[in-house]
């Protein structure tokens, strides 16, 4: 038996869309990475992307279990001496909810050049309406 190694050409991506309202962040996104990566097709092969696109909507209606919604921080870096900055789930999910699914995203992507490729193919909106009906996405119910 040999193995299939896929090239770029050959690789057939689709377009998909998620409904993340009511939805818990882990358990989505974890779905979501296998789908990016393309884990699911018979056609996987980890150097190459062939995944498929998503649309992610309602993002600003995600939950997350237990004391996790006020106790949750998100750290970065100012690049100065001492300038570590937090801000809780809470905040962040005030501020920016599409960041919350990036994060998590990112975090659960190989580390390397392809996350990157991979990561662009994300596209996440707060509420309902998305500029990608050209692509005719399908609705995957997760």
């Amino acid at each position: 038996m040999k193995s299939l190694i896929s090239k770029e050409k050959q690789i057939k991506k689709r377009w998909y869309i998620i409904d993340a309202s009511g939805k818990i962040l882990g358990r989505l996104v974890s779905k979501i990475v296998c789908i990016l990566r393309g884990k699911a097709k018979t056609t996987y092969t980890p150097n190459i992307d062939t995944g498929d696109y998503i649309i992610i909507i309602n993002a600003n209606k995600i939950k997350i279990t237990g004391n996790k919604y006020i106790h949750k921080l998100y750290y970065h870096h100012t690049g100065y001496v001492g300038g570590i900055k937090s801000i809780s789930f809470k905040e962040l999910a005030n501020k920016n909810p599409r960041k919350l699914i990036e994060k998590a995203v990112k975090g659960m992507l190989p580390k390397g050049p392809l996350s990157s490729v991979i990561q662009n193919k994300l596209k996440i909106y707060e509420d309902e309406t998305h500029n990608h009906q050209a692509q005719t996405p399908m609705l995957l119910s997760i």
